[in-house]
């Protein structure tokens, strides 16, 4: 049995540091190139020990951190510096009733940890409670004498310095943004062109095959699935699974190491600063899905590695009237108190932390709804965005929200204040109705279509407020969303219970695979009709990784646990489904050439300059009329027409010059039947060449029509035309 099992407590270390009284700020472990300051908050201790661990015999030695300034206990050690590996042990409550959980028997992870080494046994030893006695987790009884060191991670000092040369972020507007999510590892660990040691790495991400294939798809913004120091749940590493999607995190400073093709501890830091660098050369952005909604810590019967002993009661949110119970809006066990002082300054740090020191571009937030939460509403008026908005580094940035938490009134797409952008859920459940055939879309369609004014609009925001997307990591990829009516996720454990039961999806047919020719060919038609509808509309797009390609994962949507072939891209498909890559580039090109499918503002309705000119936009019946309101409202209307002004463009450019673009005619047919177009008199144009035709299986086309003179649109297809005279 060893010392940490008996709970006698560890070996010394062989000497006692030189210790100097240091700063309070800024917090976490600093390396200034002849030591490092220590500096960690909390309100509820008595007494906070610095443990300098060594990781070849897991001995510590322990420094009384004896400087307490506005409840941040802090330390200068001078020679000590990067890669020396460290924690934390507090003393003081172990009261749940109170809400306090200290724990001096665990070696804490820093909340503000650059970087973290190890890995965690799920053994006692992690957890505040006796196993066999889980009413005891809440009784007040004092912890069991089991300490965590060899039990649980350690964190590392880092060396903050790096050759970052001439880098600068592209700084793209969000009008020019075409948004691309991924996964580090699922991204790069099949790639046949990726050497074996950097496949599932933040290197092979780097690597210029798939830097290559982005900007071959016109990508200008990779979003990252998150990166930041993770958890891999106990429950499933039982199962034979693991946290695949990352969604549970308890460092917000370190970038997870098990992506780091380097094994050095600390390794991750100058690893991943080198990725951004070479996205940022190629001209694409990083923005990094970040999880500050809750921690890997879960309730009141998860392990102790950090914030809850702490300080429990300011990290997370606790029940009114029980402090030993956590509110929960995520559906993980905890919500972060995004209302207290030092929580809020720990989100705000971290943020700029990422700015600054790792250069990337912008943050995608989970759940963000969570963080607007002050007293249990979702607030806009909230300290949260109080404090981004008058943030010189992170309000400048992009921000997007994932408006919805799984609380009451948790959704809340169009309501974020006028700085940020939003994934909207609206876009995606309704391009997915409409192209599925589900009646009264019509009206819903067109409004997504042209930017969700109805829901931006009202708070200043313009149409690039909207991140359009049908689908993303969470659900369907698309070419399951046409192959699949139920979702088949049994290899996750759960009997199928776990994940969306209601998905807006269509088999065409057949349930799953099928070798019928038929509903192979109209499954594929769907996919371009859904990836074209995308990219044209109005807002900002964003590309699910490997939609591209037919990327498939067998009817599972809900893939979190799936580290496995099930969920990494399968690069045999860019050369087995060439067409629908290639389409997807025409596409992407097509949207990057032409800046009326990515205005600045809103569609008016009415001629610009006013008179008799054309107006910016106009709704046509298939017949060539302009759309009545009984038209709209058309139970089952499956057709409609859309004209867009490439001479009536409101926005200058950058330099104050007026954009003049082409004129194109986008004719929808959702229908289940080929549609005479009537194209429009000659008022709109003399002649129109289509650019666009998913019916074809390229979707290339060749042809062309005179002005008011039909165009046939096969059923359940997409033509753009664009003016040719």
């Amino acid at each position: 049995m060893s010392s940490a099992e008996s709970g006698t407590g560890p070996t010394p270390g062989p000497s006692a540091p030189t210790v100097w009284p240091g700063q309070s700020y800024p917090l976490g472990a600093v390396y200034d190139g002849a030591g490092t300051n220590f500096a960690v908050f909390s309100e509820v201790a008595e007494r906070v020990e610095l443990c300098l661990v060594d990781d070849r015999d897991n001995t510590e030695t322990r420094v009384n951190l004896d400087e307490v300034d506005g409840y941040v206990w802090h330390a200068y050690l001078p020679g000590i510096g990067p890669g020396q590996h460290y924690g934390f042990r507090v003393h003081g409550p172990f009261e749940p009733a109170a809400g306090q959980r200290c724990d001096s028997g665990k070696l804490l992870l820093d909340p503000y940890g650059k970087a973290f080494h190890g890995d965690f046994d799920f053994g006692p030893a992690l957890f505040s409670y006796d196993l066999t006695d889980p009413d005891g987790a809440d009784s007040g009884y004092p912890p069991p004498a089991l300490d965590s060191l060899g039990h649980t991670m350690t964190s590392v000092v880092i060396n903050p310095f790096f050759d970052w040369a001439t880098d600068r972020s592209p700084r793209t507007p969000y009008h020019e943004t075409i948004i691309y999510e991924a996964h580090v590892k699922g991204m790069t660990q099949t790639h046949p062109e990726i050497p074996d040691e950097l496949r599932g790495t933040y290197a092979g991400l780097a690597h210029p095959v798939i830097i290559d294939h982005l900007t071959s798809l016109n990508v200008t913004a990779i979003e990252l699935m998150p990166v930041h120091q993770f958890l891999h749940d106990h429950r499933l590493l039982q199962l034979g699974l693991r946290n695949y999607w990352g969604y549970n995190t308890f460092g917000f400073f370190a970038p997870h190491n098990q992506y780091a093709a380097s094994r050095q501890a600390g390794g991750a830091v100058p690893e991943f600063k080198a990725m951004v660098r070479s996205f940022h050369q190629a001209g694409i952005e990083v923005i990094l899905d970040v999880v500050y909604n809750h921690t890997a810590e879960g309730d009141h019967l998860g392990p102790t590695l950090n914030f809850r002993g702490i300080d429990n009661a300011a990290y997370y949110r606790l029940a009114d009237d029980d402090k030993r119970i956590y509110t929960d809006y995520t559906g993980t066990g905890n919500s972060l108190n995004a209302r207290h002082p030092h929580t809020l300054q720990l989100i705000m740090d971290s943020l700029r932390y990422w700015v600054t020191e790792m250069h990337v571009d912008g943050f995608r937030f989970d759940l963000a709804s969570t963080l607007a939460r002050e007293l249990h509403d979702v607030d806009r008026l909230s300290a949260f965005f109080d404090l981004v908005q008058q943030d010189p580094v992170v309000s400048q940035v992009k921000l997007i929200a994932e408006p919805w938490d799984v609380g009451e009134g948790g959704y809340q797409v169009g309501n974020f204040p006028g700085l940020w952008t939003e994934w909207n859920g609206k876009y995606r459940d309704t391009v997915r109705d409409y192209w599925r055939g589900e009646p009264e879309t019509l009206g819903e369609f067109g409004s997504r279509l042209t930017g969700s004014s109805d829901l931006y609009e009202a708070t200043g925001r313009r149409p690039s407020a909207s991140i359009n997307f049908v689908t993303c990591h969470d659900g369907f990829t698309l070419t399951d969303l046409v192959s699949y009516n139920e979702k088949h996720n049994e290899a996750n454990g759960e009997d199928n219970r776990d994940g969306e039961g209601y998905n807006r999806s269509w088999n065409c047919g057949v349930e799953g695979p099928t070798d019928d020719p038929a509903i192979r060919a109209l499954r594929a038609r769907q996919i371009r009709n859904i990836m074209a509808t995308l990219l044209v509309s109005q807002g900002t797009p964003m590309i699910l990784h490997g939609d591209e390609m037919g990327r498939t994962q067998h009817g599972n949507n809900n893939a979190y646990c799936q580290d496995s072939e099930l969920s990494w891209m399968d690069w045999t498909l860019a050369e087995r489904n060439a067409d629908l890559l290639s389409f997807t580039r025409a596409l992407t090109a097509l949207r990057t050439a032409h800046p009326v499918f990515r205005r600045r503002r809103f569609f008016e309705g009415r001629p610009i300059r006013g008179g008799d000119e054309v107006r910016d936009i106009a709704w046509l019946t298939p017949a060539g009329y302009e759309m009545t309101q009984q038209d709209w409202d058309s139970e089952f209307g499956r057709c409609v027409m859309v004209f867009l002004n490439g001479d009536a463009l409101p926005e200058p450019d950058a330099r104050g010059r007026r954009i003049v673009d082409d004129s194109f005619l986008l004719c929808f047919n959702a229908g289940e039947t080929p549609v005479d177009f009537v194209t429009p008199n000659t008022e709109y144009a003399q002649g129109w060449a289509a650019v666009i035709d998913t019916a074809d299986g390229a979707g290339s086309t060749e042809l062309s029509v005179q002005a008011g003179r039909p165009v046939t649109v096969a059923a359940r297809s997409l033509i753009i035309l664009r003016k040719s005279r």
